[in-house]
């Protein structure tokens, strides 16, 4: 009954509203009030500050700062190896798996349709028909900036408007759609196993999406789907490497990859529920056939 009541609140609330708030007294500067909440963050979440690159909570002049606090050099090692995808951020595996007739597993029965996914984008999803994804929920007191799983050039950003209900395990199992309903910001990356996607997921109280290219992506919100190309090559281009990041979220959120038929095998630790470390081997890249030359 109690869970019942928390998803049928979801749908009546003013999420948008709420949230544009939280975002607002996130980023107030209220000195010693600033710094109880976020002494009580701690406490309530189990936050470990011994990783931060600054453990110290009065250091952070808003909570908004706290939360996208840096780690310590050398907190969370990049597997360097040619062939290792790595896990983009500190999270719980929510789903993964093979992308199904264009479908994506949810939970408990529920699936997600790509191309709604992705914008409407039939053309790019077709780029991932029978491929796999990874679904990555950032807890509240899990690191909030989100890597590169390995070396990419952005192609295009899609901003797509959308709803914003938690994404935790309780909404993602009775909410239908839940993905591909929710505010995103998909980034499309050109790899040398091929093409990459990375989403990021809004929700309930998260207060922006900021990517390193573009600063601030949501807020302010629009009603239309938008998208900016990139170059490949010169001045304009985004090159990033495994482990730089990519991306962060002003509270928590979902992180989706996608991946091409056959380029990848997730790694054997991969279950539901598994938590996850940015920087460790999230899949292996699959050996592909060379080409035969013609006599």
């Amino acid at each position: 009954m109690q869970d019942n009541l928390k998803i049928g609140l979801q749908y009546c609330a003013p999420k948008h509203a709420l949230t544009r708030i939280a975002g607002k007294l996130a980023s107030l500067k209220a000195g010693m009030v600033t710094t109880a909440v976020i002494r009580w963050f701690i406490g309530r979440y189990k936050v470990d500050m011994s990783e931060a690159r600054n453990p110290d909570p009065a250091a952070y002049a808003t909570f908004n700062d706290f939360f996208v606090r840096e780690l310590k050099d050398g907190a969370r090692p990049i597997n360097d190896e040619a062939d290792i995808i790595s896990h983009p951020a500190d999270a719980c595996v929510s789903q993964f798996g093979p992308i199904t007739e264009g479908r994506l597993f949810q939970a408990k029965g529920h699936y997600f349709d790509a191309v709604e996914l992705l914008g409407g984008d039939e053309t790019l999803a077709d780029e991932f028909k029978d491929g796999d994804f990874a679904t990555l929920y950032l807890s509240p007191r899990d690191y909030h900036r989100v890597h590169m799983p390995c070396d990419g050039t952005l192609r295009q950003m899609i901003y797509i408007p959308g709803d914003l209900f938690s994404v935790n395990p309780l909404t993602a199992q009775n909410v239908p759609n839940l993905f591909a309903r929710n505010e995103r910001v998909v980034c499309v990356f050109d790899t040398e196993h091929g093409p990459v996607v990375q989403i990021l997921v809004g929700a309930t109280i998260v207060g922006s999406i900021e990517t390193v290219w573009a600063g601030t992506v949501t807020p302010p919100t629009g009603p239309d789907v938008r998208r900016w190309d990139y170059p490949a090559t010169g001045d304009q281009a985004v090159v990033l490497k495994k482990g730089d990041e990519m991306g962060r979220f002003k509270l928590g959120s979902t992180v989706i990859n996608l991946f091409p038929k056959d380029i990848i095998s997730f790694v054997e630790e991969m279950q539901p529920e598994q938590p996850t470390r940015m920087g460790e081997p999230y899949a292996k890249v699959n050996a592909q056939p060379q080409a035969t030359e013609e006599a």
